[in-house]
Formats: structure tokens, C-alpha cells, sequence
């Protein structure tokens, strides 16, 4: 059986990295997949590959992890473009965008992560995400 678990913006956002990478590995043990709503930084990203590599085992052969980012999947990126630009020139737009920013910026993306045993790979496709499991 292949489990997921959700894991929303608010149940990590007030976490140190150390907390944010205790409760994915915590999930990612029991040999769940993460679907984290939003993205780590630059620096959690790279903590959470340098612990995962401390930390591989035979019980434990790492992880697999993937962002996926608004404007990589959906639209053609032709169409996407186009109606941003028309976006960007409007003062509603701008004001709009502005807000956006402040208030979703790091919840606009998806992160999945799961344990290399049982995740072989992640694609991003335009349209779709392509999960390849073992």
C-alpha cells in the first residue's frame, strides 16, 4: 500500500529547520509520502539532504524530494506568460501581486518527499506530476 501524508503550510510554518526536518523524517520513516504544501529555503533543502546522507541505513536507504513551483505545471507557458504580463501593467494587478507575495508567497508551491525505497523518482511534466515508485 502507498500512503501520503499532508502536510500544510500552518502545521510547519512557525518551526525552526531542526523541527521542520524532525517531523518530515518522522513521516518519511513509516515509509510515508510527504505532500508539504509550500517549499523549504535554499538552506533547509540542504540540511535535509546533509542529515538524510548521515543518516542512510539498510532499514533507511534516503529520501526522494521534488518542488514543484506555480507556472511549471498547468498552462502552456506561452498562455501563462501572455496573461502575467497583462497582469503586471495593470495597477490592480500590481497591488494584487504585491499582497500575493507578502501573504502566499511560500505556500505557493508543493513539495513532495518520500523515502527512497519507495520512490524511484519525481518528474515535473507541464502538465502533470509523474510519481515512479519501485
Amino acid at each position: 500500500m502507498l500512503s501520503f501524508q499532508y502536510l500544510p503550510y500552518r502545521e510547519y510554518s512557525d518551526l525552526n529547520t531542526d523541527q521542520k526536518l524532525k517531523k518530515i523524517f518522522k513521516i518519511v520513516k513509516n515509509n510515508k509520502i510527504v505532500l508539504m504544501q509550500g517549499k523549504l529555503k535554499p538552506i533547509e533543502e540542504a540540511r535535509l539532504i546533509e542529515e538524510t546522507m548521515g543518516q542512510v541505513t539498510k532499514s533507511f536507504p534516503g529520501i526522494s524530494f521534488c518542488t514543484i513551483l506555480p507556472g511549471q505545471t498547468g498552462k502552456k507557458s506561452k498562455e501563462r506568460d501572455k496573461e502575467v504580463e497583462e497582469e503586471k501593467h495593470s495597477m490592480a494587478g500590481n497591488f494584487k501581486n504585491v499582497l500575493y507575495n507578502v501573504f502566499m508567497k511560500n505556500r505557493d508551491a508543493l513539495t513532495i518527499i518520500g523515502p527512497a525505497n519507495i520512490v524511484k523518482e519525481i518528474r515535473k511534466n507541464p502538465n502533470q506530476i509523474d510519481l515512479f515508485i519501485k
